[in-house]
Formats: structure tokens, sequence, C-alpha cells
């Protein structure tokens, strides 16, 4: 088989880039590893009619040309839902954002004053060279909403203690969010009035979203990529890639579930595989800098339980997260909330418990019998479900969910794509995992149009790497501005 382009990886990446191209009546052939599923981390698992996310996704973009693909692509099963979240904490549920008199009355008198004075002293003894993420909240919002609302959750996270997570990643990820005012005002105390955009930056309070879940838009744009001609490999794997030095041909062996070997040429090759992966299998590792390289990126790995039970749901939330440390689930989600067709029997409900891991650990190891009985005395425990309402459930293992940066995670990924340059022509990198960058959907996207641009404008006329570069946080403005912005992982102290 012969094709213009070679894409490795089904995700929003490689499959925008392949629609782009399709559409365009350019030749193209995807090699996908899932035998079943589309759309990657995005994908949604039908486990007997239920559907189960990897993790809750928003459709909510500042581009409008990918708000524009999302409905030409879905058009009216594209719904309109609203945003409800809130904090497990102490037993009680508090509104996220917070509210002043919800916040007051569930922490009670005795825990607001403490949190009043905690922060009236951060103002009065802040640490002076402030290097943590802890020292950059305990300055902003006091030590004991830090613990209240900060440290739990962020460390289930991303497996790190908050005390070695850069500041950079706080000022960044918690812009706007002035928790310490929802205490202090409901003592008559701190700045009054304010625009809800001035108090609350950071949120949206609605969004859009697939009627049966991500998975469902991607497996649309893969049909659509069939429609215009293109060729989508299910269920196999790259096992020998090069290109021939003279001509520039790619050349791939792409082998199926049942072994049949298929060896596909093109023109140009398109990586949204996580990139140290892409390394090994071009024997790019000999160069002994790249090897180093692409063994210091590290990744952060993620499972969901899916937990089925009989009855209506206990809470509407579309996710709570869950600051109790004495559980490991970090997050909850509540499928019927996000659409109630991802529920076939509306008289049960859908629950997604989320843990944070990594490859090789205890929670990734376990089996699946196990998670599911963990998940079953968690959510009991915590007082959001019944044991005995719960009849069935199953498990999503993602790995690599997470790229993880760190103090040279950057000069890494450069060492790797310089190298990667030098040595190859036509070869282009795209998504979250081809180019270790924390991407959400719609930024994962843009690169994947971006590519499509430059593979058929025959130059790199656009910069891949310059998407959504300039570090605020993705919600901190409207829907359709056309500008591009990243989000940000912690990065461990220097």
């Amino acid at each position: 088989m012969h094709v213009e382009t070679l894409i490795i990886g089904a995700g929003p990446a490689g499959l925008t880039t392949a629609y782009e191209l399709t559409k365009a009546g350019r030749s193209v052939a995807i090699v996908e590893r899932d035998p079943v599923y589309v759309g990657g981390i995005s994908r949604t698992v039908n486990y007997k009619g239920y559907r189960f996310d990897i993790g809750g996704h928003r459709f909510f973009s500042k581009s409008a040309e990918v708000e524009a693909w999302w409905t030409e692509i879905m058009g009216d099963e594209m719904l309109h839902r609203p945003r409800s979240s809130r904090i497990y904490y102490n037993g009680k549920l508090f509104d996220y954002p917070l509210r002043a008199m919800d916040a007051l009355t569930k922490l009670g008198p005795i825990e607001a004053v403490r949190c009043v004075l905690s922060y009236g002293w951060a103002k009065l003894n802040p640490y002076p060279n402030v290097v943590s993420f802890e020292q950059w909240v305990v300055n902003n919002f006091g030590r004991r909403l830090f613990e209240i609302f900060f440290k739990t959750y962020t460390e289930k996270v991303w497996g790190m203690d908050c005390a070695d997570i850069s500041a950079d990643w706080a000022a960044q990820r918690i812009k706007g969010l002035n928790l310490y005012q929802a205490i202090i005002q409901s003592f008559g105390l701190g700045k009054k009035g304010g625009s809800k955009d001035e108090i609350i930056k950071t949120l949206i309070n609605s969004f859009r979203y697939p009627r049966l879940g991500p998975g469902q838009m991607w497996e649309r744009a893969r049909d659509r990529v069939v429609e215009q001609g293109g060729k989508v490999m299910m269920g196999s794997t790259i096992t020998a890639l090069s290109q021939h030095r003279e001509t520039g041909k790619w050349v791939a062996i792409v082998t199926d579930a049942d072994g049949r070997e298929t060896k596909v040429t093109a023109d140009h090759l398109v990586s949204t595989a996580a990139i140290n992966e892409l390394v090994r299998m071009l024997g790019a590792d000999s160069d002994p800098a790249i090897a180093r390289a692409s063994e210091g990126l590290r990744y952060r790995d993620f499972l969901i339980v899916g937990l089925i039970l009989s009855g209506k749901e206990s809470f509407d939330d579309n996710w709570i997260y869950i600051h109790d440390p004495n559980v490991k689930v970090g997050r909850i989600q509540n499928f019927k909330s996000w659409s109630p067709d991802m529920v076939p029997d509306p008289q049960t409900a859908c629950y997604g418990m989320e843990y944070f891991c990594n490859q090789g650990d205890d929670t990734w190891d376990m089996d699946d019998h196990a998670l599911i009985e963990r998940a079953k005395a968690e959510i009991a425990q915590l007082g959001l479900a019944r044991a005995e309402d719960i009849i069935d459930g199953s498990v999503v293992r993602q790995p690599k969910a997470y790229p993880v940066y760190d103090d040279v995670y950057k000069m890494h990924v450069d060492t790797i794509a310089d190298g990667l340059d030098a040595q190859f022509t036509n070869l282009h990198l795209a998504g979250r995992n081809g180019m270790h960058k924390y991407n959400n959907q719609d930024h994962a996207m843009m690169t994947g149009m971006l590519t499509a641009r430059n593979i058929m404008a025959g130059h790199g006329a656009y910069d891949v790497w310059t998407v959504n570069e300039d570090a605020e946080y993705h919600e901190g403005g409207h829907a359709g501005s056309d500008r591009i912005e990243e989000r940000l992982v912690p990065r461990r102290v220097a």
C-alpha cells in the first residue's frame, strides 16, 4: 500500500490530521493499536450499553475554528450541558467555586475563624522566596485553606508532595480563584462587590458535549475519514519503520492482531505516539544523547473504575473532587450528568471512580475484581452511594495519560525533536504524547490541523510547537476567540 501520509495513532490529533487531508482529497492511512476504540484518551468505552469516559472531557475552546470543526462533525448531536462540580471535604460537599455562605455553613464557625487567622498569619509572615506550590498557596490563601482545598487532591493526581512542585504551576492553575474571600466576606471583611468575572476568572458555567460521549465524536471522524478515502488499520502496530535515504519514502511494516503484515510506503509520517516510543521505533536511540533524553521523559498513568448502581444517583454533579486522604480515589464522575444517554437504563446510575497512579505500582497492578471492590468500599465510605446498590463494574486503564514536566523535560524534548529533525525528513510530531505537551483536546486538534496544512503546502509554513505556548489557563477567556493557550502541569522544584 502506498499513501501520501501515514499516521500513527487515531486520537484527536491523528484523526484531525487525517480528516483535513482526506477532505482535501489526499491519501491517508492511520495505524491504531486499539482493536475497537478510537480517540485515545478521549475515547468512550461501552460496557453493556453504559458509556465511560477516560476522565471528563468538556468541549470548550477559544478557537472558533475548532468549535466549528466540532459542529461540522457532530451537528445537533452536540449537546449544551451545565457545569456542576463540588469538592468533598470532611464528609461534606462544597460548591466549586466556593460560595461564602455555603463554605461558612459547612466548615462551621470555628474552622472558618481558623482559616481567617491562618490567612492573616500568612500575610504577616509570608515565605520571602517562593519556589514551591505549597509556599505559593500558603502565601495567597493561608495554610489552613491549603490543607483543606489543595494539598490532598493535588498530591493524589500528580504523585508528588506539594513542597516538591514548582510555584509556577500554582500561579497559572489557580488564577482568579480567591478562595479566602468566600470565608472572610461572610464576616463583613474583605473587598465588596465585583462582577462575577472578577471573582471567578477560570471557570465556565456550561460546555458542549457529544450525546454519547467524546468517543462518539472520534468514531464519526474515523467514519468520515474512511468515507473520504482514508484507511484506518485498527488493532495494528508498526513492527518495523525506516526511511529510504535517497527517495525520502517512509517504509513501515504494519502487523495486525492475527500477525498479518502489510507493507506501507508513504511520503509523510505523522506520529502522535509517545515520543519515546517513536524514538525506539525509529532506532533513533542509537544516538546516546537522544537515548538519554528519551529515558528522561516521565508520565503519570490513570485508571477509572466504572460502577453501575440501581436506583437514582445520589448527586447530580458532573464530577466531585475528593479531598480526603483516607481514600485513594481522586475524583468521581457522574456520567448521567454529562449526558443522560450515557446511561441506557434511567432507573440506574453510573459513576466513574478515578485513580491516578504509575504503571507497576500497587494500584495499577491490582486485578480488576480487587479494584472494583476497592471502589465500592470507598464510595460507600464517602457516603456517596450504598455498596449494596452497586450491581456491576468495569475497569479501564490508560497508560501515559499525562506527560510529566520536570525541570529538565523541555531540554529532553528539544534534544529528541532536534535529533529526529536532523535524521529524518517529512516527519511530523503532533498531539499530547507525540509532542510531550499536556495539551487540551482542542490544542491537540490544532496541532493536527496545522500538520495537515504543512503537508498540503509541501513545506513547514506553520510551527506546531507554538500552539498554546503563552501559558495562561485554558478557561480564562471566551469560547471562539482564536487564542490558543497552554495548560501547564506541575514541574518539580529545580
